[in-house]
């Protein structure tokens, strides 16, 4: 009888230590199993963020190019009505450039 319960003992205790390594060797695939799932959210998180970053600088240019055509047509506004009152007051100015300029010829003559 003894000899039976040293063999059941025995028996339990290898079955226990294969449950044991069982349970080991599947805690090792579900821990790979979840580094492998967290690399690849980590590869795709820096993918987006790639990506998102790419498209705020394809923005940020986008409205960097617009503030410049705006400024660009501001100021060509600005030297076209320049030049309308420049060419207003030609006229007058020319007039009165010639009569300085009799007025001293005559002072010298």
């Amino acid at each position: 009888m003894k000899v039976e319960v040293l063999r059941s003992i025995k028996k339990t205790e290898e079955e226990y230590q294969t449950m044991i390594s069982e349970a080991l060797a599947e805690r090792e695939r579900l821990l790979s199993g979840a580094r492998l799932e967290a690399d690849n959210m980590a590869i795709r998180a820096n993918a987006d963020a790639e990506e998102y970053r790419k498209k705020r600088l394809a923005d940020a240019r986008n409205e960097a190019a617009k503030k410049r055509a705006a400024i660009l047509k501001q100021g060509e506004e600005r030297a076209a009505a320049m030049r309308a009152r420049g060419k207003k007051n030609l006229d007058r100015a020319v007039a009165l450039l010639i009569t300085r300029f009799k007025e001293q010829l005559h002072v010298t003559a």
